[in-house]
């Protein structure tokens, strides 16, 4: 069977151009998603994992639809490869059923892993540089919600949880334990 992926980073991606590159080759059965390649923990992607079986082809019009980086591509491509599953990218090309395309694999997945660290490499450069122009100030401070204290004295006495001091503080975990920790 000729499984399909596709995904798109935001939810105003078109992804009218991967459904027609997959549709042109036949594919029958699509997962698509609309979340950061980066992350590993993607709905979608773990249930073509678990529906595709020995002898299934995986297609998507592009390997960086499937991954951002050369560790988390090899390692999808790893679980295909012990479930007998075969991939194809469609732009670049790669068809690891052969052993160029698995060699070609690894060389466009470095080649992307490199990209990306070179982009996020001129952005911390041009931070660093806007900093000393006196023009980036970062983020504004997260303000301590009105009832911080009372809930802060609550939690110290261990009267409530911490889970329960975030939610009645209205705070994501990492914001509360930030803000703990600058007390």
């Amino acid at each position: 069977m000729k499984v399909g992926y596709i995904r798109g980073s935001t939810a105003d991606q078109n992804p009218a151009r991967q459904e027609e590159a997959l549709r042109q080759h036949g594919v029958e059965r699509v997962f698509e998603e609309k979340i950061s390649g980066k992350d590993m923990n993607r709905p979608k992607l773990k249930e073509l994992l678990d529906f595709v079986r020995e002898g299934d082809i995986v297609i998507v019009e592009s390997y960086s639809r499937l991954a951002r980086s050369t560790k988390n591509l090899l390692f999808i491509i790893d679980k295909l490869q012990e479930k007998k599953v075969s991939f194809v990218s469609l732009k670049e090309n790669i068809d690891t059923t052969t052993p160029q395309g698995k060699l070609m694999l690894t060389i466009f997945a470095g080649l992307s892993q490199f990209e990306r660290e070179c982009t996020l490499q001129r952005q911390a450069e041009g931070i660093a540089i806007a900093k000393a122009e006196g023009k980036y100030k970062g983020r504004k401070p997260i303000e301590k919600p009105a009832d911080w204290d009372y809930v802060i004295r609550l939690y110290r006495a261990k009267e409530i949880t911490a889970t329960q001091a975030k939610r009645r503080l209205g705070l994501s975990h990492a914001t509360f334990y930030r803000l703990l920790k600058g007390e």
